[in-house]
């Protein structure tokens, strides 16, 4: 990057640039650890002749402290993946079970918002289909953020939830089920080709917010691939040319996520790989009543407070799925 002729060519400047901070977002954070933790060890020998209890556990604080990070970069270090880094989007569907299920799609797009949130990541609705009653019957979120598909992955499969229903005069125990699917975004330079014959566009009337111009026009756009049978829908922008664009870059990105597993199963097939997820599988159990617990069917991880985890409280579950699975 220091020579004299880098910039000549822009289109490799960029690439070379991507690939020195694709690197700096590990070797930044390890050497910030690294002397973070050799500036407490110097500082041990002084406890001996300190007698400030507030010292030591300033010194405690930050061992627990970087301890927390190291395990957080350690965590993230299985993220080597070809997509891990990408962008991602993640679509909710409910299940069946009418307004009760609409209503935990509803709750899961606000735990992810929230999560989300949290990791100061950006966080745009593509597309979403209100349920009759309450809740929603779909949506799809962007989530934009460092390796957001490779954490994002660790959701996808079928979320089941037990409560006493608020849409039940008889007070009743409900179980309702809602699938998460994640697909990465991919960069423009990967080359994915969809023949005009091969897809069919619908367009229709856009729900929800947006004005007077949504509730006139067909602007939303639903894409359907014909051979795969993937379906694709956006209606977050105002015109239909720019949702349909919208509809082809994550349809060229779950074809090409598709032949990426498709090529990875294979290999662990040959390998004799054991562990497999399954996409419709069932994935992790939400109880309220006559209990609170939330549990991990793949990592057997749980924890018993609902109400944090609702609040988007879930990097615990994913490390434990990356640990294990990662």
């Amino acid at each position: 990057m220091q020579e004299a002729n880098f910039w000549d060519d822009n289109n490799a400047a960029q690439k070379v640039i991507e690939k020195c901070n694709g690197l700096k977002v590990w070797t930044v954070p390890y050497h910030g650890l690294k002397q973070r933790f050799n500036n407490v060890v110097e500082l041990l020998p002084e406890i001996d002749e300190s007698t400030d209890g507030e010292f030591f556990f300033q010194l405690i604080s930050e061992l627990n402290a970087v301890d927390k990070e190291l395990s957080e970069l350690e965590v993230r270090r299985m993220l080597s993946g070809e997509l891990d880094n990408k962008n991602c989007f993640l679509s909710i569907n409910a299940g069946a079970g009418g307004t009760e299920a609409c209503d935990w799609a509803g709750m899961l797009s606000r735990m992810y918002q929230r999560w989300a949130a949290k990791r100061d990541w950006k966080v745009e609705t593509l597309d979403v289909v209100d349920g009759d009653v309450a809740g929603i019957k779909s949506i799809t979120l962007k989530l934009s953020g460092p390796f957001a598909y490779g954490f994002c992955k660790a959701e996808r499969g079928v979320h089941r939830l037990v409560r006493i229903s608020p849409f039940d005069s008889n007070a009743r125990r409900h179980t309702s089920f809602a699938s998460v699917d994640v697909t990465p975004e991919i960069d423009d330079d990967i080359q994915i080709e969809i023949r005009p014959e091969h897809i069919r566009v619908d367009t229709y009337r856009a729900s929800g917010a947006g004005g007077q111009h949504v509730n006139k026009t067909d602007s939303a756009v639903r894409m359907t691939h014909i051979l795969s049978g993937i379906v694709v829908s956006c209606q977050s922008e105002r015109s239909q040319i720019q949702n349909r664009e919208t509809c082809l870059k994550m349809l060229r990105a779950k074809l090409y996520e598709k032949e990426l597993m498709e090529r990875e199963s294979k290999i662990k097939d040959m390998a004799g790989e054991k562990k497999k997820i399954e996409w419709g599988s069932q994935i992790r159990n939400y109880v309220f009543q006559p209990y609170t617990l939330v549990k991990d069917m793949r990592t057997k991880y749980e924890v018993g407070n609902i109400d944090a985890v609702m609040d988007g409280e879930l990097d615990d579950f994913i490390n434990a799925y990356l640990k294990e699975f990662g």
